[in-house]
């Protein structure tokens, strides 16, 4: 159990904990941890008397975006594929959004990239005074359109536009500052102030909780219908086969700056 990228444990009170576990690699995503999330959110949708989701890292980071080697080798699969990788991010993403029981992400070290998708997504972000934060895809000729409906509704348009256009870092202040985070809280303290909103949520009416979530999402970003669904992965897809892409993705192998000028 230990090996498997995502691991989930659920507890007598119906909280379940979702552990992104690839700390050699600062949970960096890739195939196996999208299979492992979509998997663990299939389970929690047939567990009876859930009443609350935990979504943690594993290791000093909470979630470091994407798995660049491992990006470059979808980069030049089939488009089928590409497309298929594409799709499986962008559900695993927005089911997270809409699950029916809130969601708390507790947030240490590095959140990057889909890392800043995931936590837009959950209802409550803890973040550790340690926290960084970046929506850097454009670095690497990518863009981040699959999480840009959830990152809208978390920090808005305006915010949106700096980080992701720039994709410079940034800290829990700023996080918190920007809607990103609600709260900022000492690293050692992270599990504990996690445990207080589980409580808080725990008090309340499941029904309730659920059909005030449903009327909160109706006026979201990421309501998306299935043609806008749709049209957002194919570009995400498209744009990671692009020469761009291409040059971005070999200037973070060769550790260099990319060149923008060639194309």
């Amino acid at each position: 159990m230990s090996a498997s990228p995502v691991l989930l444990d659920i507890d007598a009170r119906g909280v379940a904990t979702v552990t992104l576990n690839r700390p050699e690699v600062n949970n960096a995503y890739n195939g196996e941890l999208i299979e492992g999330v979509l998997k663990g959110l299939d389970t929690l949708g047939t567990t009876k008397g859930l009443r609350a989701v935990v979504l943690k890292g594993n290791g000093k980071h909470f979630q470091a975006g994407a798995d660049l080697k491992w990006i470059n080798s979808v980069r030049v699969s089939s488009p089928e594929e590409n497309l298929r990788v594409s799709r499986a991010t962008a559900e695993a993403v927005q089911r997270l959004n809409t699950a029916l029981v809130p969601t708390v992400a507790l947030v240490q070290g590095g959140c990057f990239g889909g890392g800043t998708g995931i936590i837009s997504a959950c209802d409550v972000v803890i973040a550790a005074d340690n926290a960084m934060f970046s929506i850097a895809e454009a670095r690497w000729g990518l863009h981040a359109s699959i999480i840009v409906p959830q990152l809208a509704d978390a920090i808005g348009v305006r915010q949106l536009r700096r980080y992701a256009l720039t994709g410079e870092r940034f800290g829990a202040e700023e996080a918190a500052r920007i809607g990103l985070a609600h709260m900022v809280v000492p690293l050692s303290e992270l599990d504990a102030h996690g445990a207080r909103i589980v409580e808080h949520l725990l008090a309340n009416g499941p029904e309730a909780i659920a059909e005030t979530k449903a009327w909160i999402l109706k006026s979201a970003w990421a309501d998306l219908d299935d043609v806008q669904f749709s049209a957002l992965i194919d570009s995400h897809a498209k744009k990671r086969q692009s020469a761009e892409a291409a040059e971005g993705l070999a200037s973070f192998a060769e550790k260099r700056a990319g060149n923008w000028t060639k194309r």
